[in-house]
């Protein structure tokens, strides 16, 4: 006999409490979730677990090419997901986290996870919905894609997302109509400038006007700091050729006492 997936209203106060224990009890236990995000309702589960991750991407009928993104509860988590993170990619996430943004950037190594064939990559993303970051504060990271079969429209309540995805869950948050609109917007942070993959909530003009200005303050940084080790360079190489200075003075023989009192009574033998 299938599981029977279970429901929890998260609308009140208690309610959240309850549905939060409930789904990360499934979560740890490897089960599948769905939840609200700020746009559409997610389907997810624990990051870390390749069994959990398989069954979300079964449960929307969906291949091992297209990963879920990774959701955060916060943004320090990005620095243990990913490694050499940008400038830009950190000013984008200031600027727009919690949000509709998905930041693509390159996985630390160390990491024993399988989200599928990401190429070394990993899509993150810190949502702006009070369900979705009580779960990740409880959990932690967490694979998570719009709910819905591959090919149909995105759950914008969790009555869709049942009729989609039915006993697939373990447990549904039902958090009240998600406010719907775009999805997120998709940036690739990989490279020195960000790269829009797939436009959303956040315009592409948005997402440039942050990254310029992330350029041109690590650029002058860059320039200021260049121009700190010129001058310290410069102030060091004086000291080296002071302290060379008075070496060379010191071992001149012209420069010993008495030295000039020899070479006159030398000369005068001569005469």
């Amino acid at each position: 006999m299938a599981p029977v997936s279970e429901l929890a209203d998260c609308t009140t106060p208690e309610g959240l409490t309850q549905g939060v224990a409930m789904a990360a009890a499934a979560v740890r236990a490897g089960g599948v979730v769905v939840l609200p995000t700020d746009t559409v309702y997610g389907v997810g589960c624990d990051a870390f677990s390749a069994e959990a991750v398989a069954a979300v991407l079964a449960a929307k009928g969906r291949g091992r090419e297209m990963p879920p993104p990774v959701l955060v509860p916060n943004p320090r988590t990005v620095d243990g997901l990913a490694r050499e993170v940008s400038d830009v990619a950190r000013a984008l996430i200031e600027r727009f986290w919690p949000g509709p943004l998905t930041v693509v950037l390159r996985a630390q190594s160390s990491l024993q996870w399988d989200l599928g064939d990401t190429n070394g990559t990993v899509a993150v993303r810190m949502p702006d919905d009070p369900v979705a970051l009580a779960l990740l504060r409880e959990i932690g990271p967490m694979a998570v894609t719009s709910a819905n079969r591959t090919g149909m429209p995105p759950a914008s309540s969790v009555a869709q997302a049942q009729d989609q995805l039915g006993d697939a869950v373990a447990v549904y948050l039902d958090g009240g109509p998600s406010a719907g609109g775009p999805a997120s917007t998709i940036v690739d942070c990989t490279g020195e400038d960000a790269v829009v993959l797939r436009s959303g909530a956040l315009a592409d003009e948005q997402i440039h006007a942050v990254s310029q200005a992330a350029r041109a303050a690590a650029d002058q940084a860059a320039a200021v700091a260049a121009a700190a080790v010129a001058m310290e360079t410069a102030r060091l190489r004086r000291i080296v050729e002071r302290e060379q200075a008075e070496k060379d003075r010191a071992t001149d023989p012209r420069r010993r006492p008495g030295a000039a009192k020899k070479v006159a009574g030398s000369r005068r033998r001569l005469r």
